[in-house]
Formats: C-alpha cells, sequence, structure tokens
C-alpha cells in the first residue's frame, strides 16, 4: 500500500519542525540547504534550474495570451464560498467552556513528522495544557518541545516491526489498535483526523470532538488514484481492504459528538463520505511571522511537494508557453522530470530554510497555486508577507484566497485556464493593495482557531 501520510506544503514542515520557542531564523534540521544569498537572485534573475546565472536583463513580465476561459466563470466558482468567515466570539473567563473539563484526551493518527496536523495539535496542546496524548506510532525526536512536553500514550501499532517507518502498512489494524486504547476518566476528547483517529471509545458522558483535517482521502475521493500508484500487491489487496475499512470509517464517524472541518471543502467532503455535519474552523497559520519585502521582483512562485496532485506540470508548461519567469521550491518523486521539463525561465530549488523562504514570499510576484488541497497554509503565508495568490477554484483556496482583496482563480486545471489566469493576474495587479491583503490573512491567525475550537465546546 501506498504511503499515506497527510499532504502537506514545504513550507508547513520547514514551520512546524521549528522547536517551540524557537526565533524563525532557526532552520530545520534535515532540510535546510539554500539560504536567503540563493534565494534572492533566484526570484530577481531567473534561469533554467541548475544553470550558472550570468548578469543578464530579467524577461518581460507578462506576455499577452490569446487563451480566455472556456468554462464556468470563475466568480461563480468563488461565490458560494464569499462571506463564509464569521467571526467567532470572544471566550471570556466566566464562559470558558475548559472549566468543564478535568481530563483531556487528545487522539492524533500518527507522530512521526512535524507537518501541518502536528502544527495544529500544538495548539490544541495550548488550549488544553494538562492533555494526554494518544496516537498510533509516536517518535519524540521528530517531535517539538510542546508535544514532548505531554504524556504520549502509543497503541499496539508501535510495538510492530518497522512500525515508526512504515506505519502506513499497518493501516487495517489500526480500527482496532484505536479501540484498544483506554480512554475511560477522560471527560473531553479531541480526535484529530486525517489518518485513524476518531474511532476511538469515549466514556458514555464524555465529549468526543473532531477536528477533520480531511476524510481519509486514500479511502475515498482520491481512492483510485492511490490505488493506481500502488505497487502490483497493494493494487491487489486495497479493494477488499479499503472496502471494510469505508464501513468502520463511516460507522466510527457516528461515535463522534459534533466535527469541526478544517475549510468548507472538507465539510463538504464530511458530508458526502460520513454524511453528518460539521462547523468550520480554519486551521491556525501563525501570519506574525511574515511581513513584506521593500523591493518585489519578477518571478512568480510555486511551492509544494513535487507529486501529482500538486500539478506542478501545470504551472510549468504555463510558464514555458507564456516565457514567463517562475521560481519552484520543492523535491518529490517528480522532481527530476520536471526539470527536464522546464524551460530557460524557469528555476527550480529544492528546499529552503525558513529565513530564506519568507523572503521567497516576500520578493514574488505572485504565489501560483494550481493544486486542490483541504485547506492549504502555503497560500495565507503568503499573503501575510503582502503578496497576491493565483490560485485554482477549488479545494481550500476558496476560503484561503478572497477574489479582487488577496488574489484571482483560474477556472480549472488546465493550461489554457491557468494562461488566463495569469492574465487576469496580470491586469489586476496594478490594484493590488498589500495592506488590504495582509489584514485578510489575519482571520486565520491563531486566535481564530482557539475561538472556534472552543465555541464548539460550549
Amino acid at each position: 500500500m501506498p504511503g499515506i501520510a497527510p499532504d502537506t506544503a514545504i513550507a508547513e514542515a520547514d514551520m512546524a519542525l521549528r522547536s517551540e520557542g524557537a526565533s524563525p531564523e532557526r532552520t530545520t534540521a534535515e532540510t535546510a540547504t539554500i539560504d536567503s544569498a540563493t534565494i534572492e537572485p533566484a526570484m530577481m534573475m531567473p534561469g533554467r534550474a541548475g544553470d550558472a546565472r550570468t548578469a543578464t536583463p530579467a524577461l518581460p513580465l507578462f506576455t499577452p495570451a490569446t487563451a480566455r476561459l472556456g468554462e464556468k466563470p470563475v466568480d461563480d466558482l468563488v461565490r458560494p464560498v464569499r462571506a463564509k468567515r464569521g467571526a467567532v466570539p470572544a471566550i471570556g473567563a466566566a464562559t470558558d467552556p475548559r472549566q468543564r473539563f478535568s481530563r483531556v484526551a487528545i487522539v492524533h493518527y500518527w507522530l512521526v513528522t512535524m507537518r501541518g496536523g502536528e502544527r495544529v495539535l500544538e495548539r490544541m496542546l495550548r488550549l488544553f495544557p494538562q492533555a494526554d496524548v494518544f496516537t498510533h506510532v509516536y517518535d519524540p525526536a521528530a517531535m517539538s518541545d510542546t508535544i514532548r512536553a505531554h504524556k504520549v500514550t502509543t497503541s499496539f501499532i508501535q510495538r510492530l516491526p518497522g512500525a515508526r517507518r512504515h506505519y502506513h502498512s499497518y493501516l487495517p489494524l489500526m480500527p482496532m489498535a484505536l479501540e484498544q486504547l483506554d480512554l475511560r476518566g477522560y471527560d473531553l476528547v479531541i480526535s484529530s483526523e486525517s489518518g485513524p483517529a476518531k474511532g476511538v471509545i469515549a466514556a458514555p458522558d464524555a465529549l468526543h470532538l473532531s477536528y477533520v483535517h480531511s476524510p481519509m482521502r486514500y479511502l475515498w475521493d482520491h481512492y483510485h488514484d492511490y490505488r493506481a500508484a500502488a505497487g502490483l500487491v497493494s493494487r491487489t489487496v486495497m479493494p477488499l481492504l479499503c472496502h471494510r475499512l469505508r464501513a468502520w470509517d463511516v460507522g466510527s464517524a457516528a461515535r463522534v459528538d459534533r466535527i469541526l472541518a478544517n475549510s468548507h471543502f472538507i465539510q463538504r467532503r464530511i458530508a458526502k463520505a460520513w454524511r453528518r455535519e460539521a462547523s468550520v474552523v480554519h486551521p491556525p497559520v501563525d501570519v506574525d511571522l511574515f511581513s513584506r519585502a521593500e523591493a518585489v521582483g519578477p518571478a512568480y512562485l510555486w511551492v509544494g511537494q513535487m507529486v501529482p496532485y500538486k500539478r506542478p506540470d501545470l504551472a510549468i508548461d504555463a510558464f514555458n508557453a507564456l516565457g514567463l519567469p517562475l521560481v519552484m521550491i520543492g523535491d518529490g518523486p517528480m522532481a527530476a522530470a520536471m526539470r527536464q521539463r522546464a524551460g530557460p525561465t524557469i528555476t527550480i530549488l529544492p528546499r529552503l530554510d525558513f529565513n530564506a523562504l519568507r523572503r521567497a514570499y516576500a520578493q514574488c510576484r505572485a504565489l501560483v497555486f494550481p493544486a486542490e488541497e483541504d485547506f492549504g497554509i502555503v497560500p495565507v503565508e503568503v499573503i501575510a508577507s503582502g503578496r497576491p495568490v493565483l490560485a485554482y477554484a477549488g479545494g481550500g483556496a476558496l476560503d484561503s484566497v478572497t477574489q479582487d482583496v488577496s488574489g484571482q482563480f483560474f477556472a480549472s486545471q488546465s493550461v489554457d485556464s491557468l494562461i488566463a489566469g495569469i492574465e487576469a493576474m496580470e491586469a489586476w495587479l496594478p490594484h493590488f493593495d498589500p495592506a488590504a491583503a495582509m489584514a485578510d490573512a489575519r482571520h486565520f491567525a491563531p486566535e481564530h482557531f482557539d475561538r472556534g475550537l472552543l465555541a464548539a465546546l460550549a
């Protein structure tokens, strides 16, 4: 069976790997290889990935294209999500629901690397400093100080051979493993669901709240993509195993009292897969870590893992066609093929330290975001840096990007549609207000997550 760790952008991993209390300038322990001295020339003077750079003039900012959106108008795609960001009332000391709970258990699918889901867990632990953590597999060395400071109890999956590295191979055993966790005595259970977490058995009088990053996509809408990419053995056994896991997944959703989704896209996925209603509470983004740059370069920016659903191929083909500068930051299975595919105006960098990544955000002309993400933290980070986003009009970007305030959308994941979106972005950029965009990004500041989560417990 293929790896099924939740999909995240490189920025999420880089941010998350910084331990509690570290300064923004601290680099990741494993992946910091490129610094500000590299990224600034790359943003200002694009060239083919791997080529030596010479002091040649920057390419034109924009080449008109004849492609136009032939699909449903972008306004019709983004309108259903507009105006859904309601202000969550502040929680006062007299109404703080945490006072009702004496023992809190937080169940997270696995703790083997610091990514977006683990950042959400950290925020939950700040809200509930007395909480105990339950998970399938735990690697303390890979976790932040915040998580290591708590008692962590693992399921029997932890004791199986090679579990820390090959935990995904034990997915069929995880439903039973969850049900073996003893949560007697806990009056509040919070499950953090992307892999199996919500299927625990809570006490009859306990409140079980599930924060859902996504229903397990490898069981539901991405099942055929995962199966097609699997090896022969996994491809053969997946139909039987996933059929049974889907039945358990739906059944275990009935054990949860209240459900929160991290975006309206995930809210719809929950309704489709589990037939449950969910409220939307966006994940916390530390927007105060980002700021504007004095100068902005001519290059667009793409950031993410080089995997099919992130659509790096789409970005490369569009910018090859236009001859526009693009800097791509990312590594992964598609990286070698994408380097071969990239034209002379495209620069590909495998990864950046956090300080260099912030500079890349703040200096880019705009972020190109062609993926259909559950939420997508990278667009919010770029907007918080005072730069706009050109996003595919689907998935979580419909929550994080506001049309004509923090960015623009393109209607379909096709080269022609993206080219037309770049046209629209270039026409709109003279009207872009960085201050208004940065103010819009504050809707995703951590305190909004805190209020939303606590309101769900009231």
